[in-house]
């Protein structure tokens, strides 16, 4: 068995480039560009629609509710900013009532905060709803106002702009959920060939490796999820969205059997770290697995270009026809057998991620 570590091959910075790189700030900036976009469309509007046309000598809420309800997240469907503006308008109500029952004081700034808290928790599940009631109650009670339950009217303005500029301003939702499929497809294939490396070489810290790696799978392929349910939502209700909506759908599926895909290689990884204890390569399987991986890069490919899927389904049914797991092990441990079969749902998970449908898949494979 291996025990070598290999040295890190990227460069090492130094001098201010290595105390600061100005690359992933600028890089989040871009990616949030039609947020802050939409943002600043819908709180610019809400407050010039408050103090120039009803008149407000402070719209305030107007604004904070508009930016709070949008924000940055990267879960922006139209339920989820209804939900935190439902929130904010409950907390606001709360205050109202409460000053004009009993005032402005620290002592009304505690009973409010508490009666808001508990009643948003009543409300929802969310901590966040309830922590928004509770900031916009708690700006109520330290900003007076002349006119009762103005400050109600204004944030309820900001929430009907929040609403609008989600439809009419959209984020391009099917370039977040490629971003996010692409950034899956990466690291599904950086497993993928750290794993052939180990069975190569019958190292098992490059075992061990792997497994990390494809253990670290399911965050991506949830962030892939929630970019995918937010971007179907806004497509529903944006008329600048539509012809979107197809290959939404069409990314949720290729998500969801990259789903079952990932945790199939977390299966195989596993097993390829308890084989790798013999120390003894397994090239058969190495390159199995690889023309395998080769394959979930045309899957990847498809995500930008749907002309790829079929290359991708013939790249891995080439391979998914030869994996009869009786012939491949010959006369080697039981192991590699159950290690050659783990390799079979894996191609049927590719396969029907690429559009094949899964009986057609599953015949594809020799009978055990």
């Amino acid at each position: 068995m291996s025990g070598r570590v290999d040295p890190p091959t990227g460069p090492v910075h130094t001098g201010l480039r290595g105390r600061f790189d100005p690359r992933p700030g600028i890089e989040r900036v871009r990616e949030s560009a039609l947020a802050i976009l939409q943002i600043v469309i819908a709180a610019t509007a809400a407050f010039a629609f408050a103090h120039d046309v009803l008149g407000h000598p402070v719209p305030l809420l107007a604004a904070t509710v508009t930016v709070s309800s949008l924000g940055l997240v990267r879960d922006a469907r139209p339920r989820r900013v209804l939900e935190t503006v439902v929130g904010m308008v409950v907390g606001i109500l709360i205050a109202e009532l409460i000053v004009l029952v009993a005032g402005i004081g620290w002592w009304q700034l505690a009973i409010t905060l508490a009666v808001t808290l508990a009643v948003a928790r009543f409300l929802s599940a969310q901590p966040a709803f309830a922590i928004a009631a509770a900031l916009q109650s708690a700006i109520v009670m330290v900003i007076p106002a002349s006119v009762p339950f103005v400050r109600l009217i204004d944030g309820i303005i900001g929430g009907i702009a929040a609403l609008l500029v989600t439809a009419l301003v959209p984020r391009r939702p099917l370039r977040a959920a490629t971003r996010e499929g692409a950034a899956l497809l990466s690291a599904f294939d950086g497993a993928a060939a750290t794993l052939v490396q180990a069975l190569r070489r019958g190292d098992r810290l490059r075992a061990e490796r792997g497994l990390e790696k494809a253990r670290a799978l399911q965050p991506l392929v949830d962030d892939w999820r929630v970019s995918l349910e937010s971007g179907a939502a806004i497509a529903r209700i944006s008329p600048f969205l539509r012809r979107e909506r197809f290959e939404l759908e069409r990314h949720e599926r290729v998500r969801a059997h990259l789903d079952l895909a990932s945790r199939n290689l977390r299966v195989i990884a596993r097993r390829v770290v308890y084989l790798s204890d013999d120390g003894r390569p397994r090239p058969v399987t190495a390159d199995l697995l690889a023309e395998l991986a080769a394959g979930a890069r045309l899957v990847g490919e498809s995500l930008g270009d749907i002309s790829f899927e079929p290359l991708a389904r013939e790249a891995v049914r080439a391979v998914a026809a030869r994996l009869d797991p009786a012939a491949l092990a010959g006369g080697h441990a039981g192991g590699d057998h159950h290690l050659l079969a783990a390799l079979r749902p894996l191609a049927v998970d590719l396969m029907t991620a690429a559009g094949m449908p899964a009986g057609e898949a599953r015949a594809v494979l020799p009978r055990e």
